[in-house]
């Protein structure tokens, strides 16, 4: 089980767009890299296809390293490591270590 999910809103922790927060788009486990809304903007030289009409150039958000974002706690105001916790009905859960909160 990985500390972050799709959908999940992380912080940035270090390189060019470190700061930044984000939503989770994708997750790539077998590289673990994420593509994190809004972070690591690349230029694409896109020709025109019978898919994609316009032609031009496409900004578009490329993978960053797991290890490079943190899942982003609302309650604490910044970015929490990640504890694991089962519940009685045997479920593992996903816990904030810095408020102790579900994540």
């Amino acid at each position: 089980m990985k500390h972050v999910k799709k959908g999940d809103t992380v912080v940035v922790i270090t390189g060019k767009d470190k700061g930044k927060k984000g939503k989770v788009l994708q997750v790539i486990p077998k590289q673990d890299r994420v593509i994190v809304e809004g972070v690591n903007m690349m230029t694409k030289h896109q020709k025109p296809t019978p898919q994609v009409q316009q032609g031009g150039i496409v900004h578009q958000e490329a993978a960053i390293h797991i290890s490079n974002v943190m899942p982003f706690d609302a309650k604490a105001g910044k970015g929490v490591r990640v504890g694991y916790k089962t519940l009685e009905n045997g479920t593992k859960v996903r816990t904030s270590k810095a408020t102790g909160e579900q994540i």
